[in-house]
């Protein structure tokens, strides 16, 4: 029995050492925990740059249907498909034979229109001549300006018609009406054409545009702060930079404006179209790519900003934890306008000189004091650990064997040494100093020396046994 209480003993007095004086008390009915520390961030106003990210997908700028303006059989294709060609060049030959056929034909009328016209202003001639004199009558001389008039007509109408034959004759050659990038050939050689038919497409890609949409919210909300003056750096919308960000995260290295937004809300997904213009004389951007669009140049004149890690989450929506001048925390309802990085831009419920509870959060309670100034780092020295350490290691495990008894109290005797040492030589988290040289700094609650192990357990419980025993 006398070594089964010296195992109790030293047993509490190693418990003693793992929560401390405190938490022993308070396990017992003592007094409350202290405030818990928490972090706490000073509310100011100040300018915050605002930047929109929409998803955008790249267009030509001139998307051009090369089309044949006139039939027959396609003779030649004068470019390479998808090359760069320049207004103005040769892409295509429809067999002109039919059209300078016909160009001929025109000059042939136009020159009989002509022959009509020359011999109508002769017999003109003749009959003013033949009336001034009274040989002719006037009805004679009216048939004749009415015969040169008419024939004058017929040679404009043959001219027309040779200007028609040589336009038909021209759209036997097919050339690249703007710049751009040419796509595959729809309709081969030998083929025959109608007109109409389409032949290839010219993408204009210099300049290029991105077209993206924004919810109608957001869209009139930056208007609107806009208008208000709530932007700084930007006088409307064409004022505003925007740059792209690739798949891949690499950013495009030019620039680019807004040159249009939609009046109208798309009523299927209740977006606002808006379309950007770059420069794009490396032909980087193809159309039909997928990219990001940043909207930047905006920046939100005082603005209150808090860390998102002290936003709180309520039946009555979102809170932060605000501390007033006796350290006593208090619920503070807020509205959130946006979040750029990690902060949140609270639109109203904050103002200057306001402290929020940014850090420890969790451990607050509405109406409870807590302690704003967090607690610093202490250093542990390495002499207040040698004589503990000393102490421990004279106490190593006890030896079986005769003497046992005496062995177990002197290990009670160390376990009281320790309780002595953690209270008088402990660290604020009420850790026993230098009771272990271990580089890793990870000390343990008690001296080693001062537990006892399984074999005092053992020997006190097979001492009983044999009591026992002894007595029936």
């Amino acid at each position: 029995m006398h070594r089964l209480s010296v195992f109790r003993s030293a047993l509490l007095a190693a418990m003693m050492l793992v929560v401390g004086p405190k938490g022993f008390a308070l396990a017992q009915g003592g007094a409350a925990p202290p405030p818990p520390a928490v972090s706490v961030e000073t509310v100011t106003s100040r300018t915050v740059p605002v930047t929109y990210d929409y998803p955008g997908r790249v267009a030509a700028s001139r998307e051009v249907e090369v089309r044949a303006r006139v039939g027959g059989i396609l003779l030649t294709r004068e470019f390479d498909e998808g090359a760069r060609v320049k207004p103005g060049e040769l892409l295509f030959k429809i067999d002109p034979a039919t059209y300078q056929a016909q160009v001929a034909l025109a000059q042939a009328q136009v020159g009989q229109a002509e022959a009509q016209l020359s011999q109508a202003r002769r017999a003109e001639a003749r009959a003013r001549t033949l009336a001034r004199s009274g040989a002719s009558s006037q009805s004679t001389l009216d048939d004749a300006v009415s015969a040169r008039e008419l024939a004058e007509a017929q040679v404009a109408a043959a001219e027309a018609q040779l200007r028609t034959a040589n336009l038909s004759l021209d759209y036997a050659t097919v050339k690249a009406p703007v710049a751009g990038i040419t796509s595959l050939e729809q309709v081969p050689e030998g083929s025959l054409l109608s007109t109409g038919d389409l032949l290839t497409k010219i993408n204009q890609l210099d300049p290029i545009y991105v077209n993206f949409s924004a919810a109608d919210t957001e869209a009139a909300t930056i208007r609107e702060m806009l208008e208000e003056g709530k932007f700084s750096r930007a006088k409307g919308i064409a004022d505003l930079d925007v740059t792209l960000m690739f798949g891949d995260g690499q950013t495009y290295s030019q620039t680019g404006r807004i040159d249009f937004t939609s009046t109208t809300i798309d009523t299927d997904t209740g977006t606002i179209l808006s379309r950007a213009v770059f420069p794009n004389s490396k032909s980087q951007l193809l159309p039909g790519q997928f990219v990001r669009v940043e909207v930047k140049g905006l920046s939100i004149k005082d603005a209150i900003t808090v860390p998102t890690e002290a936003l709180m989450q309520g039946p009555q929506g979102t809170f932060v934890y605000v501390v007033d001048d006796k350290n006593v925390a208090a619920v503070r309802p807020i509205t959130v306008s946006r979040t750029i990085d990690d902060q949140i831009v609270v639109s109203s419920g904050l103002g200057e000189g306001d402290r929020v509870i940014t850090e420890g959060v969790v451990k607050v309670r509405p109406g409870a004091p807590v302690a704003p100034q967090p607690a610093a780092p202490q250093e542990q020295p390495a002499e207040a650990g040698a004589a503990p350490a000393a102490a421990a290691e004279e106490g190593t495990a006890p030896q079986q064997g005769p003497g046992t008894e005496r062995k177990t109290e002197a290990g009670t005797g160390e376990a009281s040494q320790a309780l002595a040492l953690s209270q008088t030589d402990k660290d604020p988290a009420g850790v026993a100093k230098g009771v272990t040289d271990d580089p890793t700094g990870r000390q343990p609650p008690v001296p080693l020396s001062a537990l006892p192990d399984g074999a005092d357990a053992r020997r006190a419980t097979r001492g009983e046994t044999e009591q026992a025993d002894a007595a029936r």
